[in-house]
């Protein structure tokens, strides 16, 4: 198995299967394949989970399906694009050495990597699309690839250091790194300071990587330039897709 991550602002990862060898994915998440992959959709995600693991993923917003690709006697690739402008970032997880990713980081894995739902937390409707703050754990062994909005930031904490950072710039950490929500200190902060209510506060030691584009502040950035009541019709059209495109994102990030 060989990963190719081509591009630069919207990338693609390219990855080249050996005979019989796998990888999956959330469902609808292929860009494109050569004819000689097959697919294989069901409701485990990699080794572990089962039914029941698939249940939790709906729960909290994700997907029922997951879709495997596999070579079957012969070679070939398949490849995923990036859904915003960002990174894809490959990582290697090792029994013991687990990862929590946001909900919209995970790509795809290798088939002995599990992925299931490591903490959610509600935080009021409004704040986050109403779902509250969710992550998803990586364990097992194998390969992952992530991908983290705008451009990846990465931190080591030592043990005991602590950053607090926006939940929506939350992009990935290791098992090992302590996990908080904390509210913003004082009351003009949390209502005059224009940051939120809530802080993620992360504790080392352990790695982190952090997006700086959240889905959230994206979608927020474009509602002033959305057709108001009342423009002339013909923005209509132009207007209704893009507040779908916004409305999609507001229903679901972090």
């Amino acid at each position: 198995m060989q990963a190719n991550i081509l591009g630069t602002v919207l990338p693609v990862l390219e990855i080249d299967l050996g005979p019989n060898e796998s990888i999956y994915s959330e469902s609808g998440e292929l860009s494109w394949m050569t004819s000689s992959i097959q697919m294989k959709t069901h409701t485990q995600a990699g080794g572990g989970g089962g039914f029941f693991g698939a249940l939790k993923r709906v729960a909290s917003g994700g997907s029922l399906f997951m879709t495997e690709y596999w070579a079957v006697g012969t070679p070939g690739s398949v490849s995923f694009a990036a859904k915003m402008p960002g990174h894809i970032i490959p990582v290697e997880i090792q029994p013991g050495s687990e990862l929590m990713v946001h909900r919209h980081g995970f790509m795809c894995a290798t088939p002995q990597v599990n992925l299931t739902i490591g903490f959610q937390q509600s935080l009021g409707a409004g704040i986050f699309g109403g779902d509250g703050f969710i992550l998803q754990k990586l364990s097992g062994q194998g390969t992952a690839w992530l991908e983290l909005s705008g451009e990846m930031i990465q931190k080591d904490l030592k043990p005991g250091e602590t950053l607090r950072v926006h939940p929506g710039h939350v992009g990935a950490f290791q098992s090992s790194v302590g996990f908080n929500i904390t509210t913003v200190p004082g009351i003009k902060n949390a209502l005059f300071g224009g940051d939120g209510i809530f802080l993620a506060a992360l504790t080392g030691p352990g790695s982190i990587w952090l997006q700086t584009l959240p889905l959230s502040r994206l979608a927020h950035a474009l509602v002033p330039y959305l057709p108001k009541a009342g423009n002339d019709a013909r923005n209509v059209g132009g207007g209704a897709v893009i507040g779908g495109i916004v409305g999609s994102l507001l229903s679901g990030d972090n």
